[in-house]
């Protein structure tokens, strides 16, 4: 009978209170999760990209019928682009804002193409089974649309660059209305489309004030070699440095400028003498542009979710973890305070974590821009070996020309995948930290690593004391000054220690070898997304693609661009215009030296400058297929394959670095 009344209890209560629950009176319960729905902005998509695309294409013929006028109406042009070849990237005197605003453009519109419901704006409510193919025609198309905006900014065109504000602003205000319109979207986070877009914003906000300015200063007419750019470089390459600036350099710095020079070494200061080319500029925005958008992702796919988990603790908390056997507290409210506390510290290690991350990547990137620097440098003086570990020829490669193209999008995507797989080491760090060594101290319990750490502090104290022993035993023991020379001392003592302290020593060893993979896998991962160092050996440095596209790539950029090369054709091409600058320039000159032959000191200095010349362009690795001698010498086959006539080169450079018997003989009388 009890057992009866038992039963039928539940089944009382539940028909008391299932009224109560849909009454009018009740009040609903409210969703763990706001549902945000599709969202139609009212500026059609399709349509718009269906006008846009029109009218890019009406742009792109108009552009290409004035670049035909006006190559039939200039006829021979030095450096005269084209519809279809707008942006030189191998001149370094080439406008970057746009083709850097450009490229940030594209990039950020299809890094959101990844978790898009619709790829292409043509297509909605895409099914899943071509979603894939659509993507790769997204991938092709986002290109094809903002191709014009590419065009228009660097054809020096009055035209073009009205018709670059027109489409810029037309992307711009039809994208600000659209977010207006419909700021939250149900892909991830609400926010998140929002978010990704704002890269997107600014690189159109910029092209339009920057078309606007192009208009009113108009185009540009010193153009590649009309450039001042490269003769001032070889004007500070030639330079002869002050007795105060020789003075300085040899002066031993003292511990606080060594200090000082560790963070300047990531901080990039721009080198007036020194300009980087187009395309490595274009990828260091690139991959600025990667860092913000994994940033985000890592965000919107984390911290959403442990909110939602938060929000949902309640007391049936202390019930899943009892099924653990974990019992953290008998008051069920205060378990889940103590749960509610250690997930808001999940969320605050994940955070610090992905910061982190983002500050080492924003600091690799500077860093890398200094050794970009530095190397180019290097290239452009013939030094080889600070980038290869053996002689290479600077020349254009099949292999280069590939790692050329792809460099840009290469280091985006080691950047974001170094940056994914940081914030992942450093989450873990972080948890290590917080909850095996600062919570437990704080609350005084939970001390297991502390506790291990106790139960072994003999071991410790004994490989410290025996470490700190073969130091102190090395220096005042074992060695010997004499004469300001050093040598070994004691040698049958110290033969004895070594025996004795072998066993010891092997356990120190395995210490080391822990430290050594834990320091090494550190550095690999902080420096995973720099593609100017390898993360193998020298001798190894071949496999890892990451650097092998860097170098090759340089390989292209130091043959094509080198600003010695540029100067002296820009002096050349000069000379063949008649009554040009140059040509006036050699006139006053030879009437200044007929006038004034008892003159020895300009002479001589003419004939130093020409020395000097003369020795640059025989170092110089781009001009060595161009040499007579060279062509002469070299069989067809390895003149393809770049391989120079070692013999030839030496004998050269040898007579290059002998200075003209005149010129030595006025330097002696002088003497």
């Amino acid at each position: 009978m009890n057992g009866t009344q038992l039963e039928a209890e539940p089944f009382e209560y539940i028909g008391y209170e299932y009224p109560d629950w849909y009454s009018d009176n009740a009040v609903p319960t409210t969703p763990p999760k706001e549902v945000i729905l599709p969202c139609s902005p009212t500026a059609d998509d399709t349509l718009f990209h269906i006008c846009m695309l029109s009218i890019s294409l009406v742009v792109v013929l108009v552009l290409a019928l004035l670049t035909r006028r006006n190559k039939l109406c200039q006829g021979f042009t030095r450096g005269s682009s084209s519809i279809f070849s707008p942006a030189n990237f191998l001149d370094q005197t080439q406008s970057k804002g746009p083709l850097v605003a450009v490229f940030g453009l594209v990039f950020s519109k299809l890094a959101t193409l990844v978790i898009a419901p619709d790829p292409l704006p043509f297509s909605q409510e895409t099914p899943a089974e071509i979603k894939e193919y659509m993507k790769i025609i997204a991938i092709f198309y986002y290109p094809i649309l903002y191709y014009p905006l590419l065009a228009c900014a660097t054809l020096q065109h009055k035209v073009g660059y009205v018709f670059g504000a027109m489409l810029s602003f037309g992307h711009f205000g039809v994208l600000l209305w659209q977010k207006f319109d419909c700021p939250k979207t149900p892909e991830l986070y609400k926010y998140y489309a929002l978010l990704a877009s704002l890269p997107q914003f600014a690189c159109l906000a910029f092209l339009c004030l920057r078309f606007l300015l192009l208009f009113v200063k108009g185009p540009k007419n010193d153009e590649d070699l009309d450039s001042s750019y490269y003769t001032e470089y070889v004007k500070a390459l030639l330079k002869k440095r002050t007795s105060a600036a020789r003075a300085a350099s040899s002066d031993k710095p003292s511990l606080v400028e060594r200090l000082l020079e560790v963070p300047k070494s990531y901080i990039y200061i721009p080198d007036k003498a020194f300009r980087f080319p187009v395309k490595l500029a274009v990828s260091a925005f690139v991959a600025l542009v990667a860092v913000y958008h994994t940033a985000l992702l890592l965000v919107v796919l984390v911290i959403p979710t442990l909110h939602i988990v938060r929000a949902g603790i309640d007391e049936n908390i202390a019930f899943l973890l009892l099924g653990f056997g974990i019992v953290l507290s008998d008051d069920r409210m205060e378990v889940v305070r103590i749960v509610t506390f250690y997930t808001w510290l999940l969320e605050v290690c994940y955070i610090c974590a992905m910061t982190l991350s983002c500050f080492v990547s924003l600091v690799m990137l500077m860093r890398s821009m200094i050794l970009h620097r530095s190397n180019l440098k290097g290239l452009y003086k013939g030094d080889i070996y600070s980038i290869y570990n053996s002689q290479k020829t600077i020349c254009p490669s099949r292999s280069g020309v590939v790692c050329w193209m792809g460099l840009t999008g290469y280091q985006a995507a080691i950047i974001s995948l170094g940056m994914a797989i940081q914030t992942v080491v450093f989450f873990i760090c972080f948890l290590f930290l917080v909850f095996l060594i600062i919570v437990p101290i704080f609350h005084g319990r939970n001390l297991i690593v502390f506790e291990m750490a106790g139960k072994a502090w003999p071991a410790w104290v004994t490989l410290l004391l025996v470490t700190l022993l073969q130091h102190v035993a090395a220096k005042f023991a074992f060695i010997k000054k004499e004469a300001g020379t050093r040598d070994l001392n004691n040698r049958e003592s110290l033969f004895l220690l070594t025996y004795l302290l072998f066993l010891v020593n092997t356990v120190v060893g395995l210490i080391a070898g822990i430290w050594r993979m834990v320091i090494t896998a550190l550095y690999n991962i902080v420096h995973l997304g720099r593609i100017d160092i390898s993360l193998l050996h020298r001798t190894a440095e071949s496999f890892d693609p990451a650097y092998k596209y860097y170098t090759n790539s340089l390989k292209v950029e130091v043959s094509q661009s080198h600003p010695v090369l540029k100067a002296f054709c820009g002096l050349l091409l000069d000379i063949m215009v008649e009554n040009g600058p140059i040509v006036q320039k050699m006139r006053d000159a030879e009437e200044g030296v007929s006038e004034n032959r008892s003159s020895k000191a300009a002479a001589r200095r003419r004939l130093r400058c020409r020395w000097q010349l003369l020795y640059t362009l025989i170092n110089n690795p781009s001009l060595l297929g161009s040499r007579k001698h060279f062509q002469t010498l070299q069989t067809s086959e390895n003149l393809l394959n770049g391989t120079p006539d070692r013999s030839s080169v030496k004998g050269s450079k040898k007579e290059a670095e002998q200075p003209p018997a005149e010129a030595s003989t006025d330097q002696a009388k002088d003497e």
